[in-house]
């Protein structure tokens, strides 16, 4: 933590925690500014001396942040300056780079400042900005002027705040090499011009930065903060090290008015040998020059742990988007490439339908069970028949059983023999239960049938995706064909179901074996109608039955039909025997329709339907396949743009791991 500067005589240490989360470190500067009056000697530039082996590996790391690799992902070791609002953040990096940055009440940084710190031999500082694709050359006279426009720029007048970076360039002789990122300081209650959630904003932005493990966090807390007094609570919490703060303290005094960056070293170099209680912290934990030798090692030293990953996410990266551009549709340029893409599309959409419609194979949908096709057709196929057989009348409520059938042998009384069947009864009988079931089969066929359509449209969209212009006639085309396909099969099913109306015929054998072991309880029957079945135990008379098919069942009400419930029971034995036939007729028929259908529709139609549609007046013709769509060319720029990128970041870390190879 550093203390915001103040009055000399008011001058308090101040500390700052550097902390890498990968490495479980800390570091904390500390700032006091009072002094002795002993001469003590001007301490050396703040440049540290590190050997030929750290400076590339900062130059490697700058040269990623310039192409902007974070930009895919790619994380890369990040000095990153947090704390409260004017807990003296700037003022340490005043003191680092030897340039004065914008200072005053309330927040100052409003945006996060990169600072890239490089040392050359030129006496002449070079300054730079860049922000939002621009590039800005400064001075030391004008960079606090250029850092507030800019600032402006990005964030408003007001006092809000911006995730938007501004880099900042210093180029000075004596500076440390460093990149480090000054953030907006934490400040929890709104003041005037700033937004209500301004703690939450603030602290979403120091989030992104500080989350990735590669960042190393240099935590800057007033002394005058978090200490009993100062500097005795200073030189107690530094010495003893009660709290883990990972890399450790480093207590430093920040320049105060105008004193020079020079005179602000002498005075911090003074006041750590001469003062009673801060001359007693190890030299090893103070002054400016050793926190930015320290910032400078910790760096480097990351850096150097983080190579090896940063050089796995950029191959892996790489190889992710040269796939995903490969996979890309190939860019069509003459009519005779379009029509070839068309054939091998209609291929594909071909061969999936059989696989998923026609052969039960759904290896190109594993998981998603609704695309397993003819497992659900026979599911549905399966439920139509039960649907059938339970479309019966419920006969053994009181008083129901054999009331149809006695009402048409009642109406077709005529002149000729007693007891005679007459075949018009049954005719009829047979209409009114064909006519019960007669408009499930029609809405049987507008389900199947949009289940096929959602299936080939979900095979025909995957397969023309990358061609949008082709998709919409393709997607038209399947539905104008399956529509009428629908429609043709209406029509024949009903065809079908009134065709059982005009004759009741079979050769099934089962029809006479059935209705021979129905009859074989007419005896029965008739004794219990005729009143002569009495219960050996109370002598009651039985007046209900167990039947195939429908359970127990009450004949009381038939003793006042006697004279026709032979006949009744008969017909109705008959009629039992035949329906089961021709329900089970009806049900084959249309599965056997259904699935001469679909082969028709995907071996024969389909193909011949979508080049109509494509080729027609509306269609546009294969030549549309030439116009790439703004989604897939946008994508393709971006993979180039990426690939680009990615590929001059790897040529950067190669270089530089090469070079570490050799030296090692």
């Amino acid at each position: 933590m550093v203390q915001q500067n103040k009055p000399k005589s008011a001058r308090k240490p101040t500390k700052t925690n550097l902390n890498d989360k990968d490495m479980n470190k800390s570091l904390v500067p500390t700032d006091t500014t009072h002094a002795d009056e002993h001469d003590i000697p001007v301490p050396p530039p703040l440049i540290s001396s590190y050997n030929d082996q750290i400076r590339p590996l900062l130059d490697a790391v700058d040269k990623l942040r310039t192409l902007k690799v974070m930009k895919e992902g790619i994380q890369l070791p990040t000095i990153v300056v947090v704390g409260d609002q004017s807990s003296g953040k700037s003022s340490v990096l005043e003191s680092l780079a030897g340039i004065s940055l914008p200072r005053g009440q309330g927040i100052c940084t409003r945006v996060p400042l990169i600072m890239r710190l490089q040392h050359q031999s030129d006496l002449t500082p070079q300054l730079s900005l860049e922000y939002m694709g621009k590039v800005l050359q400064t001075d030391e006279a004008h960079v606090t002027e250029a850092i507030n426009s800019a600032t402006q720029e990005i964030a408003g007048k007001a006092k809000g705040i911006c995730s938007t970076p501004i880099t900042l360039i210093v180029r000075k002789k004596g500076v440390p090499d460093l990149t480090m990122v000054d953030l907006p300081g934490i400040t929890r209650v709104p003041v005037r011009g700033q937004p209500a959630n301004i703690y939450e904003k603030i602290r979403d932005i120091i989030m992104e930065y500080i989350t990735p493990e590669e960042s190393i966090i240099l935590n800057v807390l007033s002394a005058t903060v978090d200490f009993s007094t100062s500097p005795e609570g200073l030189l107690e919490k530094v010495t003893n090290d009660d709290v883990i703060i990972g890399l450790g303290y480093v207590c430093v005094r920040n320049r105060i008015g105008q004193e020079t960056y020079e005179e602000a070293r002498l005075e911090e170099a003074r006041l750590f040998e001469s003062h009673p209680l801060l001359s007693r912290i190890d030299k090893s934990i103070v002054g400016i020059p050793e926190l930015a030798q320290r910032l400078v090692h910790i760096q480097a030293s990351i850096i150097s742990k983080c190579l090896p990953n940063i050089v796995h996410q950029i191959n892996t990266k790489l190889n992710a988007y040269v796939d995903e551009l490969n996979n890309l549709p190939q860019n069509l340029s003459s009519v005779a490439e379009a029509m070839t893409g068309f054939m091998q599309i209609m291929g594909s959409v071909k061969e999936s339908l059989r696989k998923i419609l026609i052969r039960g194979e759904y290896d190109e949908y594993p998981d998603d069970m609704n695309m397993h096709c003819k497992a659900r057709l026979a599911e549905m196929l399966r439920g139509f028949s039960e649907l059938m057989h339970s479309k019966k009348k419920d006969e053994t409520k009181l008083g129901n059983f054999l009331k149809v059938e006695i009402q048409v042998l009642e109406e077709a009384k005529g002149i000729g023999l007693p007891n005679f069947l007459p075949h018009s009864a049954f005719i009829t009988l047979l209409q009114r239960e064909v006519k019960e079931i007669s408009q499930t089969p029609a809405e049987f066929m507008t389900k199947f049938w949009g289940y096929v359509e959602s299936a080939a449209l979900s095979i025909i969209m995957q397969h023309s995706d990358n061609y949008p212009s082709l998709q919409s006639s393709c997607r038209r085309a399947a539905v104008n064909l399956i529509s009428r396909k629908k429609d043709q099969s209406i029509i024949r099913v009903k065809e079908i179901v009134q065709m059982e109306t005009y004759a009741d015929y079979t050769c099934d054998s089962q029809y006479l074996s059935v209705w021979n072991r129905l009859m074989s309880h007419q005896d029965k029957f008739m004794n219990i109608v005729e009143g002569k079945s009495v219960q050996v135990n109370t002598g009651k008379k039985v007046t209900s039955m167990e039947f195939e098919g429908l359970g127990k069942v009450d004949l009381a009400h038939l003793q006042k039909y006697k004279h026709l419930a032979e006949q009744a029971f008969d017909m109705k034995m008959r009629m039992m025997s035949y329906w089961k036939i021709v329900l089970k007729r009806l049900v084959d028929s249309i599965a056997l329709h259904l699935l001469f259908s679909i082969q028709n529709l995907v071996n024969n139609e389909l193909e011949g339907e979508v080049v109509n549609e494509v080729m027609g007046p509306y269609g546009g013709g294969v030549e549309r396949m030439l116009e790439e769509s703004p989604a897939v060319a946008g994508k393709r720029e971006r993979l180039n743009k990426s690939i680009k990128l990615l590929e001059e970041s790897k040529d950067v870390v190669s270089k530089i791991m090469d070079r570490i190879a050799v030296t090692e």
